[in-house]
């Protein structure tokens, strides 16, 4: 992958309570496998659950580029997930990241 400009993001989000978490999570599931199956230019869209932080969730989003990123906005499961997932949260955090350097990059 030397040489190849990627986008990174980082994003935390904070869920209301334990029933927020169960259909955040629900959400997830859907809308997770239609990015993996839908968009190559998503290269990796890992979600964490937090330890010890049982009302947040982490995930790391890693695109080809900033266009890849961009088209990942556009697209209807993405929208849907952006718009569903307001019930659930009290906050979000989104961090920018600089391209990656490190093993497999």
């Amino acid at each position: 992958m030397t040489g190849v400009i990627m986008f990174a993001l980082v994003v935390r989000f904070y869920l209301r309570d334990e029933q927020a978490a169960e259909g955040f999570d629900k959400l997830v599931a859907v809308t997770a496998p239609l990015i993996r199956n839908a968009e190559p230019g998503t290269l990796i869209y890992a979600v964490h659950k937090v330890k010890d932080a049982p009302l947040s969730r982490v995930f790391y989003e890693l695109y080809a580029s900033r266009e890849a990123f961009d088209q990942h906005e556009t697209n209807e499961h993405t929208k849907r997930f952006l718009a569903e997932r307001e019930q659930y949260l009290t906050g979000v955090r989104v961090e920018f990241l600089d391209p990656p350097t490190g093993k497999g990059f």
